[in-house]
């Protein structure tokens, strides 16, 4: 799952940008996830969403022919990618906001930092620009950081590593750890990074103690398999 952010001062396009890069995104066969930082409230006084949180609801979903979860607490960005991996497999994530994550951005103004990999006149781009705009996404952007700096890839950190794929020195193939993720080990929201010998270990380990249970008409799946661990009295 790669990320990109669209970010710029308000009355810049960035809306308008992500919908073109979007559509561009999902015509070229991508699943494509979108996330907007935004200061307003998404539920509206007097409807029933709205009341059960009213009432004290720390969570509630609507259910029907869409989905959606509001929650009574700001999550940071890091914790909201990592659920939507969890819920949704998807290429790319688009994010609008978030100007000071360490993903690779397009802006809309002329302000750059380390991440942005191109600036944009929203005004003024047509068709071909949009083209030429999303085969930059596809080189030059990479999916959650995995934080091990482990040096496999050649580099200090995995924030340097970052910097090289943005500026097209190299693809985000060059992590090693990328390569090595089916085992993943949260403790709280923190994904902890795990060389391949321990990654083998416990995923041999947990499949040979599974492969013992009854089971019954429960076959193991084939894509993933997960496991909650509650480390408390309760």
């Amino acid at each position: 799952m790669k990320i990109l952010g669209v970010a710029g001062t308000k009355n810049t396009g960035k809306t308008t940008l992500v919908t073109l890069i979007v559509r561009e995104l999902v015509k070229r066969g991508y699943q494509v996830g979108t996330i907007k930082h935004t200061h307003h409230e998404f539920d509206l006084e007097g409807r029933d969403t709205w009341k059960h949180r009213e009432a004290g609801a720390e969570l509630v979903v609507g259910a029907g022919d869409d989905t959606f979860f509001l929650v009574n607490e700001r999550f940071e960005l890091e914790k909201i990618l990592k659920i939507i991996k969890c819920i949704k497999e998807l290429d790319y994530i688009v994010i609008e906001g978030f100007k000071f994550s360490n993903y690779p951005k397009i802006s809309t103004t002329e302000v750059t930092d380390d991440f942005t990999i191109s600036n944009v006149n929203v005004f003024e781009i047509n068709d071909e620009d949009v083209i030429n705009l999303v085969d930059l996404v596809e080189e030059r952007t990479y999916g959650l950081i995995p934080g091990s700096d482990c040096g496999n890839c050649g580099y200090d950190n995995c924030l340097d590593m970052a910097q090289a794929i943005i500026k097209g020195k190299i693809t985000e193939d060059k992590c090693k750890m990328k390569k090595l993720d089916e085992v993943q080990l949260f403790i709280g929201d923190k994904m902890i990074p795990l060389n391949p010998f321990v990654q083998d270990f416990m995923k041999k380990s947990l499949m040979g103690m599974i492969s013992t249970l009854k089971t019954g008409e429960t076959k193991i799946p084939q894509e993933k398999l997960e496991l909650l661990i509650k480390n408390g009295e309760d």
